[in-house]
């Protein structure tokens, strides 16, 4: 448990020591109160103030600090400087979560966990926020906030609705190779220590040479993979709600450290142009074979957070806080979030969330023009906001962080560039091709018992559709079984 590191006078939020905090003042013994009472009115407007609004999406979350520690010289990929020498250790922060469930939602539910990690480099932080999937349910941002419409609650029923749920995957084929990944075993980890971590994009590297190589992100979890199975996980969301926060605090007490293998799939740039499918498409993996994963770094979680509200609650990341040597591509839904994080967050914590110790460098100063707002806490003093000025502030280096793009053609709302083996089909059949006979038929129950919940025969048809164009006997055993439970 946390030692108490204060044991003196209590006091108001001003510092003035607190004479009774058991009895509010009143006019009389038995009189009404008095609004004099500063403690008491100091104390219930803080309360009314105590919660920010959760996240839209990742509201339920647990999050730890650790250490990443480079095992490969990956210099001929990247100048990064965090990854520049075998043996360099950063401080990071790992926040996992789920995706659809609000703040009180229960910890072993069917949903993608988010895995966003903060990197503390002396270059600035790198924020890597992905997923425990490798792929994702759309490849455009435009469709995100539709399809986390139809996870959320019904503005009429109140509840997550199936109709929602399945008329939008259904008629965005798209989403079959992810919701393939859902209902599959590892839709439910027994824990956040027992699951792998993606960064799922697409990324760039670009090295000290100015050479260009897109990357994906695999953290593979030391722990070995173990899953709930539906009925498990329905028995431990009732029993206990928190069972991930848990287990992952009570395995850093007893100092069971968590630990995952950082690996890279590295592309140079000029094949991304000829590969067989659209490699930016985030509702694909690429292949191994094609592009092995190397090992780059070991990640650690070694120490729990003081106070989670103001660690794990107000830490805050965004795609778009990269470091030389690291960017982005043109993933259209990678594009999306480097907006949509940093704008969530200006709105939810406040203009100067990266001021919080949970968000801020820690190995190097944060030096802007910025100033002001909700919460600044006057670091600049009365230094010069406005660039160029000749009174010695912060200057721009002129050196890009990452390599240019080349693009043309003309502006409007494109498709993504076709190329030979496109299709939203394929990897999902892959995927079910793989399984065991008894991962299957788990497959086929659990999207079964979800399907049949729908009530219109068409979004089912169209649904399960999906599922027989990745693979024949996939969608004709989906059939039958949602037959057989609706009778």
């Amino acid at each position: 448990m946390p030692v108490q590191e204060n044991n003196g006078p209590l006091t108001t939020e001003a510092g003035a020591p607190v004479a009774d905090n058991q009895q509010s003042q009143t006019a009389g013994v038995g009189g009404p109160g008095l609004i004099q009472d500063q403690l008491l009115i100091e104390k219930l407007a803080h309360f009314n103030r105590e919660r920010i609004p959760e996240r839209v999406v990742h509201a339920r979350g647990a999050g730890a600090y650790g250490t990443f520690t480079v095992t490969e010289d990956v210099t001929a990929y990247t100048r990064a400087g965090f990854l520049s020498e075998v043996g360099k250790e950063t401080e990071v922060f790992l926040r996992f979560s789920t995706v659809a469930g609000n703040l009180g939602a229960a910890d072993a539910v069917r949903d993608p966990r988010g895995f966003a990690l903060k990197f503390y480099t002396e270059e600035g932080n790198y924020d890597l926020v992905g997923n425990n999937t490798p792929v994702f349910f759309i490849k455009d941002a435009i469709k995100f906030p539709d399809f986390i419409h139809t996870q959320k609650r019904d503005p009429y029923t109140g509840s997550q609705e199936a109709d929602s749920v399945w008329d939008f995957w259904g008629l965005s084929p798209e989403s079959t190779h992810q919701v393939t990944w859902l209902f599959g075993d590892r839709g439910i980890p027994a824990s956040y220590r027992h699951m792998n971590g993606y960064g799922s994009h697409t990324f760039q590297w670009n090295n000290a040479d100015g050479e260009v190589f897109w990357v994906k992100y695999h953290f593979k979890t030391d722990q070995g993979i173990r899953n709930l199975t539906q009925a498990e996980a329905d028995q431990l969301a009732g029993q206990d709600p928190d069972s991930h926060q848990r287990d992952l605090r009570e395995s850093i007490e007893r100092g069971d450290f968590p630990r995952w293998t950082v690996r890279v799939q590295i592309m140079p740039e000029a094949d991304a142009a000829r590969y067989r499918f659209n490699p930016f498409d985030l509702t694909k993996v690429w292949p191994h074979e094609d592009y092995p994963p190397i090992e780059i770094g070991k990640l650690e979680l070694n120490r729990n957070p003081r106070n989670i509200f103001a660690e794990t609650e107000q830490s805050v990341f965004s795609p778009h806080h990269f470091v030389p040597g690291i960017g982005p591509s043109p993933d259209k839904m990678l594009q999306g979030r480097l907006f949509a994080y940093g704008d969530a967050h200006r709105y939810r914590v406040g203009i100067n969330a990266d001021q919080l110790p949970v968000n801020e460098p820690k190995a190097t100063e944060a030096r802007s023009h910025g100033r002001d707002g909700a919460l600044y806490d006057g670091r600049h003093g009365g230094a010069k906001n406005y660039e160029p000025n000749s009174f010695g502030g912060p200057a721009q280096t002129d050196r890009p962080l990452w390599g240019p793009t080349a693009v043309s053609g003309v502006t409007g709302d494109h498709e993504a560039p076709a190329h030979a083996e496109d299709d939203d089909f394929v990897q999902a059949g892959n995927l079910y091709r793989l399984m065991s006979e008894d991962e299957r038929q788990r497959l086929i129950d659990n999207l079964a018992g979800a399907i049949s919940g729908v009530s219109r025969e068409d979004i089912a048809s169209r649904a399960i559709g999906n599922f027989r164009r990745a693979d024949e006997d996939f969608g004709k055993r989906l059939e039958a079984a949602v037959r057989a439970l609706r009778g």
